[in-house]
């Protein structure tokens, strides 16, 4: 029985009520529409020159007050910020399931890396250590250590609309910077619902600057303002290749920082020793989750020419049996594309794989008579006869190509021969092709995995990739340097002068 649900303005109205979002006119500011039916759900006001200048200056003098505050005791606000966040976990959830159409398991699992980064951060405000270099002077001592480095800009897409902040200012806060957050302008709905989580922690933590955590609402011309503000030395950015191209100038114009974790073209080679069931259920996730809307969608499937039939059948099967609907309902395991310029970009993505000489089985728009302006699809297979020109293209939609090859380094030589560099993954039995795969001369991409698909990662893990996909790292072992300035200190405890290199300067 299929499930009743609110209308998805109605819904949004309930859940900013009970997440605490401050109440707007409904007329007033920029739609925003929910890619469920195409409805809007209320109307955001853009921030202007005046306001953004407002906020970074804000976050500039709380700098100054942040940056002498103990890690541990800021790891204590993002501790709050955990509390707080798993307190309204079903709410937030339910808000990125309106705002982006993702899945109700997907949207509850990114609140979930919010949670986990979260604690990640926590643990880390005690371990922000630098290291004891030994002087080749004698009586003297040096080290290196690590300070706050000011206001961090994260511009965030609406795939991933809060996890993503979530990866940098977790990390930022601890480190002892503030954060300006300017989300996509297709899901503003819930960066101002995480804010007003995160404002019910700095209540609880008392004593924290104002100014410590913003959000600027806007197009790409409050992007590019923030970009440009030589206060802000790091920006982080997530989205197209397009847009990590126009925007890492203009930071690096200025000697900023950038982090830049832009589009995926992710590929996974299937062997012939590979366990087909094990492969067919990361491909199915991998290529159709989040209506494929990930930068870690799978997009290429290379396959053992032995294998690349059976293959594709069973992918093409599963790709018909997907149930696809509103993404509030339980059963439904694929939800629409985030808006019409997204469907047409999968209609045209389509059409090059014919006009390449490809044939492409599903890809129909669904559900068009009940939701005239949502934009369901059925994930589409791509088979092609040989790499070709459409597949050096990222596509954000369940599109999946198909090519065959003869031997494993050919397959490694078509995963690495694309521009974008994100995610890769081996399905092998072959612990000679596992290995070959990880090696220098393997995957070209910062994500490799084996025996599981390339959608997907853990916070404990460093996020990102190469080539076209920015070479940026969220999360992982070592990125909260990224949110600090290094320092090489010397001192000298003797009562001469040595110099180094053995340099004599007598007086």
């Amino acid at each position: 029985m299929t499930q009743s649900f609110p209308t998805p303005a109605a819904h949004a109205r309930d859940l900013l009520d009970t997440l605490g979002v401050p109440a707007r006119p409904a007329d007033a500011g920029q739609a925003v529409r929910s890619p469920i039916d195409g409805s809007i759900l209320t109307h955001v006001a853009f921030d202007d020159a005046r306001e953004i200048e407002a906020k970074v200056a804000a976050a500039r003098r709380a700098f100054d007050a942040w940056r002498v505050v103990p890690a541990p005791r800021r790891g204590e606000l993002v501790r709050l910020f955990g509390e707080e966040l798993r307190a309204a976990k079903a709410d937030l959830a339910a808000l990125v399931t309106l705002e982006a159409g993702k899945i109700a398991s997907e949207a509850a699992g990114e609140v979930q890396e919010m949670i986990d980064i979260c604690d990640f951060a926590v643990g880390l405000s005690r371990q922000l250590h630098g290291l004891t270099i030994a002087s080749e002077r004698p009586g003297h001592a040096m080290r290196e250590t690590w300070h706050p480095l000011g206001p961090v800009a994260v511009i965030s897409a609406f795939n991933f609309p809060v996890a993503v902040w979530a990866w940098n200012a977790c990390l930022a806060l601890v480190c002892g910077d503030p954060v300006i957050w300017k989300p996509s302008e297709k899901t503003p709905l819930t960066a101002l619902a995480t804010h007003a989580i995160l404002q019910r922690a700095l209540a609880r933590f008392g004593d924290a600057p104002e100014g410590l955590a913003s959000v600027v609402q806007g197009g790409r011309d409050a992007g590019e303002r923030l970009a440009r503000d030589p206060r802000i030395p790091l920006v982080s950015a997530t989205g197209s290749t397009r847009m990590g191209k126009a925007l890492a100038p203009v930071v690096a114009e200025r000697f900023g920082r950038s982090i830049l974790e832009l589009g995926g073209n992710n590929a996974m080679i299937v062997t012939p020793s590979a366990d087909l069931s094990l492969a067919l259920r990361a491909i199915v996730f991998s290529a159709a989750g989040t209506a494929g809307q990930r930068c870690t969608s799978l997009r290429r499937l290379i396959v053992h020419e032995s294998l690349v039939d059976k293959v594709s059948d069973a992918v093409d099967t599963a790709f018909q049996r997907l149930p696809v609907g509103d993404p509030r309902e339980g059963k439904t395991l694929l939800g629409p594309l985030i808006d019409r310029a997204a469907y047409e970009a999968f209609v045209a993505a389509m059409d090059a794989v014919r006009t390449e000489g490809g044939t492409v089985s599903g890809g129909e728009r669904l559900l068009a008579d009940q939701w005239p302006e949502a934009f369901y699809v059925r994930p589409a297979l791509a088979r092609l006869p040989a790499p070709a020109p459409c597949m050096q293209r990222e596509t954000f939609a369940p599109l999946l190509h198909v090519v065959p090859y003869a031997e494993f380094d050919e397959a490694v030589a078509i995963q690495n021969d694309v521009p974008q560099g994100l995610s890769s993954c081996v399905m092998t039995n072959d612990v000679r092709e596992a290995e070959a795969f990880l090696s220098a001369a393997g995957s070209d991409c910062g994500i490799a995995n084996v025996n599981i698909g390339p959608s997907g990662a853990e916070i404990g893990g460093a996020f990102g990739g190469e080539k076209e996909t920015g070479g940026g790292r969220e999360s992982g072992s070592d990125s909260w340097k990224q949110y600090m300035r290094r320092q090489t200190a010397t001192v000298n405890y003797s009562g001469a002068l040595p110099l180094a290199q053995g340099v004599r300067f007598d007086l």
